[in-house]
C-alpha cells in the first residue's frame, strides 16, 4: 500500500493540487488534522480514499478524535496530536498507539516533519505543506507497507517542485522555537 500522508493544509489545498500529478499509485491520502473539511474536500476532488481526523482548529475535537487505518503490515493511528501534547513529547502517542494495537502513528500540530521509531511504534509527522515551522517551503510523507515492511520518508515541496532547499534542523534550534523562556 503506498500513503500520501499530509497534516495542518488549513484551507489551503493549492500545495496538495501541485504534487498529486506527480504522484504515481496512490492507494489512500491520511490527513492528520487542521481541517478536516480539507480532508473531505481532496476526498471528492482526487477520487482516492481520504482518511481525516479534527485538528485544535476544527470545532467540537476531543480526545477521541482519531482514526484507525488498516494495512497489511498492521494498522495505523491517525490523530492530530495537539490532545497528545506532540509539541513537547511523543510518549503520549504512543501509549495511544499501543492501547490501540497500532504499529505507526501519523500526526501533525507541530508544523515540522518527523519521522522516528520507539518501542517499535512508527512515529510520521508530514509536517505542513501550507504553513511550515521549520524553514522549508513545506513537506508530506509517503508511507510504503507490506505484510513485512513499514517505510516512510518525508519528501520536501522543494524537491518535486523545485525552489529552496530543505530546511537544516538542529537541537538547538528546535530548543529556542518551543521555549518560552528566551
Amino acid at each position: 500500500m503506498k500513503i500520501l500522508a499530509i497534516s495542518d493544509t488549513h484551507g489551503k489545498l493549492d500545495k496538495v493540487r501541485d504534487i498529486w500529478p506527480k504522484l504515481t499509485d496512490i492507494d489512500m491520502i491520511i490527513h492528520a488534522g487542521d481541517f478536516i473539511r480539507d480532508g473531505k474536500a481532496l476526498s471528492k476532488e482526487l477520487k482516492v480514499p481520504v482518511v481525516t481526523v479534527k485538528g485544535n482548529c476544527d470545532n467540537g475535537y476531543s480526545h477521541d478524535d482519531f482514526e484507525t487505518v488498516a494495512t497489511e503490515y498492521g494498522d495505523i493511528l491517525v490523530t492530530h496530536g495537539h490532545m497528545e501534547n506532540v509539541k513537547y513529547r511523543l510518549d503520549n502517542l504512543l501509549y495511544k498507539a499501543l492501547e490501540n494495537d497500532c504499529r505507526a502513528v501519523v500526526f501533525g500540530h507541530t508544523h515540522r516533519a518527523f519521522v522516528g521509531e520507539d518501542k517499535g511504534i512508527h512515529l510520521i509527522n508530514p509536517g505542513s505543506l501550507t504553513l511550515p515551522r521549520d524553514g522549508s517551503d513545506g513537506s508530506y510523507a509517503i508511507i510504503r507497507t507490506s505484510k513485512d515492511s513499514f517505510d516512510a520518508s518525508i519528501v520536501y515541496y522543494s524537491t518535486i517542485m523545485g525552489g529552496r532547499k530543505p530546511p537544516q534542523s538542529g537541537f538547538l534550534r528546535n530548543l529556542l522555537n518551543y521555549s518560552d523562556r528566551f
